[in-house]
């Protein structure tokens, strides 16, 4: 069965009322849900596969104004905005894309200007900056 990590930290499956995962590889949860399951079932074999990871709260990259959709994204290594932009359904026709920045939280909120749309719609990979956990990524409307 399929089940998600609540905000808690903890999930809950049938004979299980509630196990703190939060923190713990597969393994250990593992072995933690046959114990439980023990007082049920006789010598019970459980494997756990994460199958998504959205990680911490604060270190989720925000992209809010002119993307196609602006959403909360999970923070992988190596991301970058090219990756950010493709996840969020690129540009608006009104988005002002070479006025957009970076809003950089692990650096006291420093901003950066990243020119998306040299990146997207002129290939220019010299745009194309690494992303880095709790970044925000701000794209404001173009005003013709």
């Amino acid at each position: 069965m399929s089940v998600p990590v609540r905000p808690d930290g903890k999930i809950s499956a049938p004979l299980i009322d509630e196990l703190f995962v939060q923190g713990k590889n597969s393994v250990e949860i593992a072995r933690e849900i046959e114990k439980q399951l023990g007082k049920y079932v006789r010598d019970p074999v459980v494997t756990v596969i994460v199958t998504g990871f959205v990680g911490p709260y604060s270190e989720q990259i925000r992209v809010v104004g002119e993307a196609a959709k602006p959403q909360f994204l999970p923070f992988k290594q190596k991301m970058t905005v090219l990756d950010v932009m493709i996840a969020v359904g690129g540009l608006t026709d009104f988005a002002a894309g070479n006025s957009a920045t970076i809003l950089r939280t692990s650096e006291g909120n420093k901003s950066y200007t990243v020119r998306l749309k040299d990146l997207i719609k002129r290939g220019d990979v010299s745009a194309n900056v690494e992303m880095r956990p709790g970044d925000i990524l701000i794209i404001p409307q173009s005003f013709f």
